[in-house]
């Protein structure tokens, strides 16, 4: 419970305060020891992230809400460059809003860096600010839990609608980026 977590503080600093530099290095290394976080980047195919959204109904598994399948947001951001702007590089000044909050992402639900394996078993979808939001923090430790996935048949986070569009304008397909996620998604099943 961080509640206790600052109670272990307070008796480091009063040990400290006190002159017992050994006593406070102690409770520390006892009772709130310093775990480096060793972070490395990871990256999935749209393929492999499709497949977890689909799994995961398009929902944010950590707050419940719907999310939006990838391609439609750089389909808008082409069609509608001023008013669905994105920034390669993810600046928030340069991007809409909605590519942080309904852009779908794969999270580990306890983070490699804490234990956690890098296996399907362990990854959930979220948006890009909560996983942002957790980096390597455990659920626990943040007091989040898991929601459950939704069904498909109420929610493929636009998928269909953007196949659908495809097909009436195959000329966006030009864009790689934009090619990739609509072959992720035939290759899934969706068609």
């Amino acid at each position: 419970m961080l509640d206790d977590r600052a109670a272990i503080i307070d008796r480091v600093f009063r040990a400290l305060r006190g002159g017992g530099k050994a006593v406070a290095r102690d409770i520390l290394r006892a009772e709130y020891p310093f775990v480096p976080v060793m972070s490395a980047a990871r990256r999935y195919t749209e393929l492999q992230s499709l497949q977890v959204f689909v799994r995961d109904g398009f929902v944010d598994r950590y707050s419940g809400q719907r999310l939006v399948f990838p391609g439609v947001f750089r389909l808008l951001s082409r069609l509608l460059p001023q008013e669905f702007p994105f920034h390669t590089n993810w600046k928030m000044a340069e991007t809409h809003p909605a590519y942080w909050e309904l852009y779908p992402t794969i999270d580990h639900v306890l983070p490699v860096a804490r234990g956690g394996t890098d296996s399907e078993t362990n990854w959930v979808t979220t948006s890009m600010l909560r996983n942002a939001a957790k980096a390597n923090w455990t659920l626990g430790e943040l007091g989040w839990t898991l929601h459950p996935p939704r069904s498909l048949t109420d929610w493929d986070g636009l998928t269909r609608l953007f196949l659908e569009f495809i097909d009436s304008d195959r000329s966006v397909l030009e864009d790689g980026y934009l090619r990739r996620w609509h072959g992720a998604a035939i290759r899934v099943g969706f068609s």
